[in-house]
């Protein structure tokens, strides 16, 4: 098992455009992972997963929905018998939902997802023509919580599925959102996570947060400035081309938002000392490279 630090925001998962809009989009967020190399396989993967979402952590059964691939009847039975959840909250769902593949060719397979029902009250279609709240329909009303990948096959250059020797699992449960749902808050920003860097926006720019959209400045803040706290520490600089240009543009969006709040002078930096008192006991390379980072930040 691990936590993994992870970055989007650029290439085939760019969620950049959705932080500070939506409760659980984020540029830096960490990742939970259990794995196995041709060990266990999907019986464990799935019932150790729900076990540790139900009987651990206590998450309401009857909230939870599970999703398999529709080729993949042998999870939807493990589903079934093999949990207590709800049958009728086991749904089949297409390629674009359920099936994990890191390109065009490679090791690749059918996935399950299990999403909660965060209540009516999330919905943010709610009204438009047509939609309906359910599982994988856009609706903030449903979030996914952990996606349990089966690596099974081997997709060649000409597209064809090869099945593996050996079978894997690759599960990725999304870290802030567990927070969100365990400490029983209506966003990932409204976590233990997040208040305390909103708290210092709050102070610095005298202006108070608010929930809502006009609170989007303190969430894009909040949020970019934990990315560049811990790409700078890995390593990463600001420019003007690749990886450096993402994080350039990262904050001087950051930049932009502190200026709607009125913060005319550099802020960022000092926002980073919140990050590493918050995470530093854990993420040693960011308590290590803390003076580095604020120079950094500040000479950008």
């Amino acid at each position: 098992v691990d936590s993994q630090k992870c970055i989007r925001a650029g290439g085939k998962h760019n969620d950049l455009d959705e932080v500070g809009r939506d409760g659980y989009h984020h540029t830096f967020f960490e990742m939970l992972g259990n794995w196995s190399f041709g060990d266990y396989y999907k019986k464990e993967a799935i019932t150790w997963a729900w076990e540790l979402l139900t009987d651990v952590w206590k998450l309401p059964k009857n909230l939870l929905y599970a999703t398999v691939h529709n080729s993949d009847e042998n999870a939807f039975d493990i589903w079934k018998n093999d949990t207590d959840i709800n049958p009728e909250h086991i749904e089949y769902h297409g390629d674009k939902d359920n099936f994990w593949e890191m390109g065009d060719s490679g090791p690749c397979g059918p996935s399950s997802e299990i999403h909660i029902d965060l209540g009516e009250k999330y919905c943010n279609l709610k009204g438009e023509e047509g939609h309906k709240c359910r599982v994988n329909a856009d609706c903030h009303r449903y979030i996914e919580l952990w996606n349990l990948v089966f690596i099974q096959y081997n997709r060649d250059v000409n597209g064809e599925l090869h099945p593996l020797k050996n079978k894997y699992v690759d599960t990725g449960a999304g870290f802030e959102r567990i927070c969100q749902v365990l400490q029983k808050v209506e966003s990932n920003y409204d976590t233990d996570l997040f208040m305390p860097i909103i708290k210092e926006i709050e102070k610095i720019s005298g202006i108070k947060y608010d929930k809502g959209d006009a609170g989007v400045a303190h969430r894009v803040i909040a949020d970019h400035v934990r990315c560049l706290t811990f790409a700078i520490a890995d390593g990463g600089t600001p420019s003007n081309e690749g990886r450096g240009y993402v994080l350039r543009r990262i904050l001087r969006r950051a930049a932009h938002h502190g200026r709607l709040l009125k913060l005319k002078k550099p802020f960022l930096a000092e926002l980073g000392d919140v990050v590493v008192e918050n995470l530093g006991h854990h993420y040693l390379e960011i308590l290590e490279k803390k003076v580095y980072v604020k120079m950094l930040i500040n000479a950008e």
